[in-house]
């Protein structure tokens, strides 16, 4: 099995952008510099873990920042207001931050994402002092 956390607020993958100049049409991604930022904070926690090459199962957990307006003021600050929503049901959808995660985490912890044969994501809103965060389990089958 292995673990690996990714500080910060979960990420969506982007759609590819187009720009013509002239008679020339090109795509390119506008992630670029976020996809490696994160490449890198992985490669760092595999730490020489060999990477999977049968079927692997995925836990992906992503815990999202709660906005300002569900706490309380004043002696009520950092507390939940009862009114405050128990699950993060607003954009980025669950599928396109998934995307995002699985496509770094190819040839780097298994050959193709297509070696996912059963996953299973969440997002949660942080708890009160909790930071935003992406929690990610990868299970070879059998383990």
């Amino acid at each position: 099995m292995l673990k690996i956390i990714i500080p910060g607020e979960p990420i969506s993958k982007a759609r590819p952008r187009f720009f013509s100049k002239g008679k020339i049409k090109k795509v390119y991604s506008s992630q670029k510099y976020q996809e490696s930022k994160i490449f890198l904070l992985v490669k760092n926690q595999i730490n020489g873990h060999k990477k999977f090459t049968d079927a692997v199962f995925v836990r992906s957990c992503f815990y999202m920042p709660r906005p300002k307006g569900h706490y309380g003021t004043g002696r009520n600050s950092g507390k939940l207001k009862p009114s405050a929503p128990e699950h993060h049901i607003k954009k980025p959808d669950v599928d396109n931050i998934v995307k995002f995660y699985f496509d770094i985490l190819n040839d780097l912890v298994w050959n193709d994402d297509s070696q996912v044969i059963s996953e299973f994501s969440e997002k949660k809103y942080c708890n009160p002092g909790e930071e935003p965060r992406t929690e990610i389990k990868i299970m070879e089958m059998g383990e």
